[in-house]
């Protein structure tokens, strides 16, 4: 008995290879460069450290929401639970490489009947005790050897899972970033849009009633008049609409946040401006998505499971070899329960070995092999995703930023015109309705430069999480 365990011992310890296939990092054929470049830097615009990128909009507030946001958010602490399971599940797979060993312990009183199948023989017998105690102490070890690397095999893929968990749960901090930033930088320009819509009402107003002394004196038509009353109630109906945006982005802030709707509202009331766009630290590559993108790295780690899930399940195809042993003490009596005498154990090899299952292993391994195949479809598309953001949130930054500057160049032109107009009504030489149609002009301009600055806002925060936000996690 002894020389077989010998020998299963030494099969063991020269088994080192785990059947199923090793992981091999995908290859995938990347451009070298981005086909939309990052715009850019603005002038002055400061630089970004990809932990940290929201600090680079030079605004305090923006700041303190997406940190608070990153601290306090439930949908990362339930990530942050997903990946503590995740964890354990791989430790778990770690230890079933290693013995199991019990402790066990028990004292029992039986009153034998003598009526029943071992009373109604024993009771004729000499030296039959109806009345019986039995104390029973011991350790039992338990050990599955890994002879072709099974449980190797499942310690790989679990420990894969652990980092596809820990992956995405990087991935959901780098979109509830940049859903805060989005959030605030929308508040923001919500906020700026009222204040000019709030203006230009007041222009409109202004407007109405100067029409209404002219048609008094008689200088004026009614058709004028009416004209400006229906502009001034087109701008009137502008401002609920962004009241409501307003209202929503304050709310979806709280509860990305992690608080009730209406918690941190006096801290945002106050009107601030929109943030310029930071520039890029530096030339971001396609090649950065892999390393960088926390759903690309957590799709690559889940590939890797499932190559180890394929050699788990080809591993059925061999036998199975365990090792048990139990060493202890049984008595009938307690003073002689560690007695010599009292003493007991057993050594046993067990052998199991799935012969004929009817095609279960063989479905077992195309299952596996399936689901390597998915994953790894999963990853391609995900690096194809990732690009397609990357390129989409940089066209849009390049073209928001050309859109802000002719705004800009719009606005400085119409300043000018209306000047000229208020310099022509003072001269005699052109009516107050030119002065206040100018300055329409100039505000339904400036509602459209803060769109364009909030635009290009919101498309630096995509870029910053197209590419991966927080690199040094």
């Amino acid at each position: 008995m002894s020389r077989l365990l010998l020998s299963l011992l030494s099969a063991a310890a020269l088994a080192g290879c785990a059947v199923g296939p090793d992981y091999h990092k995908p290859d995938l054929a990347l451009t070298p460069a981005f086909h939309t470049p990052a715009p850019v830097a603005e002038p002055g615009a400061g630089t970004v450290r990809p932990d940290v990128w929201w600090r680079a909009f030079g605004d305090a507030e923006l700041s303190r929401v997406v940190e608070r946001a990153g601290a306090q958010n439930l949908d990362l602490l339930q990530a942050r639970a997903r990946l503590i399971q995740s964890r354990a599940a791989a430790r778990s797979a770690g230890a079933a490489l290693l013995p199991v060993v019990d402790a066990t312990g028990s004292a029992a009183k039986l009153d034998q009947s003598l009526d029943g199948p071992i009373g109604t023989i024993g009771r004729h017998l000499p030296g039959f005790e109806r009345n019986v105690d039995d104390y029973t102490l011991g350790l039992g070890a338990s050990w599955e050897i890994d002879l072709f690397g099974g449980l190797r095999r499942g310690r790989e893929a679990a420990r894969a899972d652990a980092d596809a968990s820990a992956a995405q749960a990087d991935a959901v901090k780098v979109a509830i970033e940049a859903d805060a930033a989005d959030a605030y930088l929308q508040v923001r320009a919500y906020q700026a849009r009222i204040a000019v819509a709030q203006r230009q009402q007041q222009v409109e107003q202004d407007l109405v009633a100067l029409l209404t002394r002219r048609l008094d004196q008689g200088v004026s038509a009614e058709r004028d008049l009416h004209l400006a009353e229906a502009a001034l109630e087109g701008v009137r109906a502008s401002i609920p609409p962004l009241n409501t945006g307003l209202e929503a982005e304050l709310n979806r802030l709280d509860v990305l946040m992690g608080a009730q709707p209406g918690t941190w509202r006096a801290e945002l009331t106050p009107t601030g401006a929109v943030p310029f766009p930071p520039a890029f630290a530096e030339a971001a590559t396609p090649g950065d998505l892999l390393r960088h993108r926390p759903d690309v790295i957590a799709a690559e780690a889940r590939i890797r499971a499932a190559d180890a899930r394929i050699g788990a399940a080809i591993s059925e195809y061999y036998p199975k070899l365990s090792l048990s042993a139990l060493i202890g003490v049984d008595s009938l009596a307690a003073s002689t329960v560690f007695h010599g005498d009292a003493q007991q154990s057993q050594l046993a090899a067990g052998l199991r070995w799935r012969l004929f299952d009817f095609g279960r292993i063989d479905a077992e391994v195309a299952a596996a092999r399936g689901k390597e195949a998915e994953a790894l479809a999963a990853y391609r598309l995900s690096v194809l995703k990732a690009a397609e953001e990357v390129e989409n949130a940089f066209t849009g930054l390049g073209d928001e930023r050309a859109r802000a500057v002719a705004l800009q160049r719009q606005i400085i032109a119409l300043t000018t015109a209306r000047r000229q107009a208020e310099d022509a009504y003072e001269g005699g030489v052109s009516s107050l309705v030119e002065v206040r149609d100018a300055d329409r002009d100039l505000l339904a301009a400036s509602d459209q430069l803060v769109q364009a600055r909030a635009g290009a806002a919101r498309a630096a925060v995509a870029s910053f999480r197209a590419l991966g936000g927080g690199w040094s996690r």
